[in-house]
């Protein structure tokens, strides 16, 4: 059952409310109306400029080797905690970075849910919802990215830098439709002749060999044949496939799309962030906010990276050392350019790893216990929420569930998690259902 913060989940638009009071005058006063009008004035004050950065760890972190350390037990691994900024919150010694800015993070480490399976999994943290039935339901990327829309930017609304396996589902917009749709950036990493992984969106710029009339000439003709197709073919899927190629056209054509080019960013900045696909994703997300997109996701762990059922702990110092450098300086940045406390930022994966270390040294797959962190705008950092029991098997203080993570998130950039969206067959549906975790808001 959704904590619903809000009463409304819009406000009244100014056609609607202006006869509205002039016909009920005073009685609106003492109606009890104008705190639920003021309410969903503050939701709308509060989400106006915000963005969301999800930095999605592929694979399933694990959460015993970063932030829920136990040291003391035969479980703990070989990896050593070391103090953070914020005394009484410990996190592991290849994270020095965010250690420093552990004021910033609410770490929830009674996450828990049912799914163990890699594609499952990953749809149920990134929809809220398991896979299969029905419903198509949307990515929690595209259901920010609809609410947070800045009608001012040239730039997608979503954005989602080397998504990684599952996509397809896991990112779909489901029934709110392509025009909700995440903008895919490729990622490759550095080649001989790169010091940076390459990241690129196909076809944002026309091919060399056809010059700027050309690519009027064809403009032209695709607009005329178009508009005769639409003329007589007004259905929801058609015009939502004429905004989407419209909406590409007018990126394509503006200077908005320099936001993608890395190479004006100095050494030095680029070198801070980590030369690999993730630091560089990060780097990309910074100049994205930038420019007013709403919802920016960064993934790490190429394929299924964190995936560490052999070699746990090589694997995961490599990946936590690309984490750190990638996130801790993406946040300074966002700090020093007046930005972090309108961006709420996530990190999260489809599931943690066991506690026992198996015979090859790795950990398995653990969806029963693990850890996802909130920080930046919204968060109330400097916190541990949750606590697992001392070999790390079960959670034993706060327990959540991923549409208890999703209605939190939604709450701190703004959005109402009980706000409706219409699926098929005119089924209201909420953005996110869960008991929202008030401890971890400002």
């Amino acid at each position: 059952m959704s904590l619903n913060r809000f009463p409304f989940g819009a406000v009244m638009s100014r056609r609607r409310w202006m006869p509205t009071a002039v016909s009920i005058g005073g009685a609106l006063g003492t109606s009890g109306w104008l705190p639920r009008i003021a309410a969903a004035a503050d939701v709308a004050a509060k989400r106006d400029g915000r963005h969301c950065i999800l930095l999605w760890m592929s694979g399933g972190p694990s959460q015993i080797d970063t932030f829920d350390m136990k040291p003391n037990h035969a479980n703990g691994g070989s990896f050593s905690e070391v103090a953070t900024a914020v005394p009484g919150i410990r996190f592991s010694e290849h994270l020095p970075g965010l250690a420093k800015q552990a004021d910033r993070l609410a770490i929830l480490r009674g996450m828990s849910t049912k799914e163990g399976d890699h594609e499952r999994g990953t749809t149920v943290m990134r929809t809220g919802h398991p896979l299969g039935g029905p419903v198509r339901y949307p990515a929690i990327g595209c259901s920010l990215s609809k609410s947070l829309h800045n009608s001012r930017s040239h730039l997608p609304s979503y954005v989602t830098v080397s998504p990684g396996p599952f996509a397809r589902r896991s990112l779909s917009p489901g029934f709110l439709g392509p025009k909700f749709a995440a903008t895919s950036v490729n990622g490759a990493a550095p080649g001989d002749q790169a010091t940076y992984a390459q990241l690129r969106v196909d076809h944002l710029r026309p091919p060399s060999s056809i010059d700027q009339e050309r690519v009027a000439q064809r403009l032209a003709i695709w607009e005329s044949l178009q508009q005769n197709f639409l003329n007589t073919h007004q259905t929801e899927n058609v015009v939502a496939h004429d905004t989407v190629y419209r909406s590409a056209i007018e990126m394509s054509a503006s200077d908005a799309n320099d936001a993608f080019d890395l190479s004006q960013e100095p050494d030095v900045v680029r070198r801070a962030y980590g030369t690999g696909t993730f630091g560089q994703g990060c780097l990309l997300a910074r100049r994205l906010v930038q420019r007013g997109v709403p919802v920016v996701e960064v993934t790490l762990g190429d394929g299924l990276g964190w995936d560490t059922h052999t070699d746990n702990f090589q694997r995961v110092r490599q990946l936590s050392e690309q984490l750190d450098a990638g996130w801790s300086t993406l946040m300074t940045e966002l700090a020093d350019l007046g930005l972090l406390e309108k961006t709420t930022l996530m990190m999260a994966g489809e599931f943690g790893r066991t506690p026992v270390i198996n015979s090859n040294g790795g950990r398995d797959h653990f969806p029963q216990a693990f850890t996802c962190v909130l920080a930046g705008g919204g968060i109330a950092g400097g916190q541990v929420y949750g606590q697992t029991s001392a070999d790390g098997m079960e959670v034993t203080d706060g327990k959540i569930d991923q549409q208890d993570l999703l209605s939190t998130l939604c709450t701190a950039l703004g959005v109402d998690p009980s706000n409706e969206n219409i699926a098929e067959g005119g089924r209201p549906i909420a953005i996110a259902e869960g008991n929202v975790i008030r401890q971890v808001l400002l």
